[in-house]
């Protein structure tokens, strides 16, 4: 706890520095009217970062979650709605998810092009990423494709060297409903 204090301190303490600065260094320089304007644009820079960090589920769109369906070859031809999304984060690790309602021609589209790549895998005891610590790090990008009693799944991996946590996401399209789940974790 005391380290998030800490933690916490040094940041506004650099916050503040660097409004205080922005203001400091003009007017020093003779331009304080300059100053001001600079300080209140960096403050207003800084506070709107802070809050989009604060209000970044509720500021997540479609055309966020289209970017990151195509980073993985899955586009949504058709309307769609976003009926869940939530992301947490503490230090070092980062996870995203998401839920849509897809229409039947994309669940019907995207299952094929799943069912027709060619690692496409019926058994549902695939390896896990997580378990084969080897090329965690340093192996190549992976992309699996697989099918569950309940689920088509796509999974995309893709190491980021030594010491950063690899890109790991997940994309299920269930078999009953018209619903398609993103999941990403960084650890």
């Amino acid at each position: 706890m005391e380290i998030y204090l800490i933690a916490l301190l040094l940041v506004l303490t650099i916050i503040i520095g660097l409004i205080w600065l922005s203001f400091w260094l003009p007017k020093k320089l003779g331009y304080p009217k300059f100053g001001k304007y600079l300080s209140i644009i960096v403050g207003l820079i800084i506070g709107l970062f802070i809050l989009s960090e604060i209000y970044e589920d509720e500021l997540f769109s479609k055309n966020n979650a289209s970017e990151l369906l195509a980073e993985q070859n899955i586009k949504l031809n058709d309307d769609f709605e976003i009926i869940e999304n939530k992301s947490m984060s503490s230090i070092g690790d980062y996870y995203h998810t998401f839920k849509l309602k897809i229409s039947e021609k994309d669940k019907a589209r995207i299952i094929d092009e799943i069912k027709k790549t060619e690692n496409f895998n019926l058994d549902k005891q695939t390896e896990s990423y997580f378990d084969n610590q080897q090329d965690y790090y340093n192996g190549p990008k992976r992309i699996k494709n697989y099918e569950t009693e309940s689920q088509f799944i796509r999974e995309f991996f893709e190491p980021q060297g030594k010491g950063y946590a690899p890109t790991w996401r997940k994309i299920e399209i269930d078999k009953k409903e018209n619903l398609l789940t993103f999941e990403d974790i960084d650890e």
